[in-house]
């Protein structure tokens, strides 16, 4: 167990939708059309003021939802999203101050790293899953594969780039615990309140994973 974070509570899917909500009424419905589509987490950013309310109403109303929070890029932020009742965290990177906040609050925390010395640095202070951020500029699906040599217990959640095209070959990787995107909910869909097209996706997304899983990969969604 990470000695500075909790562990990741446990959830089914291997797929974490990124989230933008630009209104609270926005979450409790997209939630549950996640979750009929076979996702049980998602990571509500705090990209748009209306992040932190929309965390709450997903923790007090669809508590079958593991929620998270993504985008934290201040330290004073993760107290904020742990008293709103996000179960875990994820930056795009890592400082000293969010590590330093993830231990003082007990909130399970995925740090974004981009290159090895970032990996091995984040490995030192106990992190052995991480957010591969951008995963595509930072050379994707070959990146991953030369990581898995010399850094073969760390595991990664790659996101930016990743889709419903090359998730498969993401997660037909040893080394990679869950992809991140954003191409389940959309924000445009989100907005439109296009529940059934999100439902959709998310099932498309789940079957894929499945398929993944039938070739013998054993990958789970917690490290």
């Amino acid at each position: 167990m990470n000695p500075l974070s909790p562990a990741l509570p446990v959830f089914a899917s291997r797929v974490v939708p990124v989230i933008v909500i630009s209104d609270v009424q926005q979450a409790v419905p997209l939630a549950y059309a996640l979750f009929e589509g076979g996702v049980d987490v998602m990571e509500i950013t705090l990209r748009h003021a209306a992040g932190l309310a929309a965390i709450e109403a997903v923790a007090k109303h669809v508590p079958q939802m593991v929620v998270g929070a993504g985008t934290l890029t201040h330290a004073h932020e993760m107290q904020k999203v742990k008293d709103a009742g996000a179960r875990f965290a994820l930056s795009p990177g890592l400082s000293p101050l969010l590590v330093q906040a993830a231990k003082a609050c007990g909130m399970p925390f995925v740090p974004g790293v981009m290159t090895p010395s970032e990996i091995l640095s984040a490995r030192e202070q106990g992190f052995q899953l991480l957010k591969l951020f951008p995963a595509a500029q930072a050379g994707g699906v070959a990146m991953l594969k030369a990581l898995s040599g010399p850094l073969s217990d760390v595991r990664f959640c790659p996101t930016g780039g990743v889709s419903l095209h090359n998730m498969v070959e993401f997660l037909s990787l040893p080394n990679v615990a869950m992809v991140g995107g954003s191409w389940i909910a959309p924000l445009d869909l989100i907005e439109q309140g296009q529940w059934t097209r999100i439902t959709e996706l998310a099932r498309q997304a789940t079957e894929l994973t499945m398929s993944v899983r039938s070739l013998g990969n054993s990958g789970q969604s917690t490290p």
